[in-house]
């Protein structure tokens, strides 16, 4: 078996970015509210399977559950196997930041070492995650949330299993366009005020298993500053949600109003050669 590295996954990561760049740099700047690209088989399979078969059981692992959303998630990578921590940081290598910069177009792209956004998240049968733009900005509202990267590493997922990324152009009133949350398949997608995104739930008794990552920039997208808290909205069929998720967001702004920082401490993470 091969033993994995952040450095040997990145520079495999760097190979299929060059491979694919005229088809992702043609898919992201396509016309559309919500920038974005794929790449399929990301990984030799034999590295995305042993990726995949190292994600935790979930009581390694903290539930969110909530109308916004039910998943299993952890940026404690002390508590996981080592290769789950090495995947995750080596989206974050220079050689593949700069990539995504470059086929973006976004600039100044800062990785998020500190898992402030990242890290791992599983979703079981009937998990879910509602339509919802992320957070604007960092903890410390010195940089915005620009790039959101996803990694699935579930083998033989099929579309009709539910547990895919939605993303809705129109706002959450208007029709997704679904993206399979395919066995070793990388989706990289803009975030702003109007990258409205959600997982659909998951109608099998499988586990959906995702590596996450965010990159950030002193600068907005586009050229007008904004700034949002995370928000969450009902689906087309869910009026009554979308009447609590509204409320829910309201006071969720006014509280970061009053408290610009936040009122809870950012969560532990645990990186093996930093923190050892």
């Amino acid at each position: 078996m091969t033993k994995l590295t952040r450095e040997l996954l990145a520079q495999r990561i760097c190979d299929r970015i060059d491979a694919e760049q005229e088809r992702i740099r043609g898919q992201w700047h396509a016309p559309g509210a919500i920038s974005y690209f794929v790449i399929d088989d990301l990984l030799p399979q034999e590295w995305a399977m042993q990726i995949g078969q190292a994600f935790p059981d979930t009581g390694a692992m903290m539930l969110r559950s909530s109308l916004r959303e039910v998943k299993f998630v952890s940026a404690q990578m002390n508590k996981h196997a080592p290769v789950l921590e090495d995947a995750i940081y080596a989206f974050q290598q220079p050689a593949v930041v700069e990539r995504i910069e470059r086929i973006t177009g976004l600039r100044s792209l800062e990785p998020d070492d500190l898992l402030y956004a990242g890290g791992i998240s599983l979703m079981g049968q009937s998990h879910f995650l509602n339509p919802h733009i992320d957070n604007s900005h960092d903890k410390e509202r010195a940089r915005y949330r620009v790039i959101n990267l996803l990694y699935y590493v579930t083998a033989d997922w099929q579309p009709q299993n539910g547990g895919n990324l939605e993303l809705w152009p129109e706002g959450p009133k208007g029709r997704p366009v679904t993206i399979v949350s395919q066995f070793n398949r990388l989706v990289v997608m803009v975030t702003h005020q109007h990258s409205w995104h959600s997982v659909s739930p998951v109608n099998v008794p499988l586990n959906r298993c995702c590596i996450s990552n965010y990159y950030f920039s002193r600068l907005p997208v586009g050229d007008t500053e904004y700034f949002h808290v995370t928000t969450f909205r009902g689906r087309p069929e869910q009026p009554f949600r979308d009447v609590a998720l509204r409320l829910d967001g309201k006071l969720r702004g006014w509280l970061r109003t009053m408290f610009p920082t936040g009122v809870r401490q950012t969560r532990h993470f645990y990186q093996r050669g930093k923190n050892e």
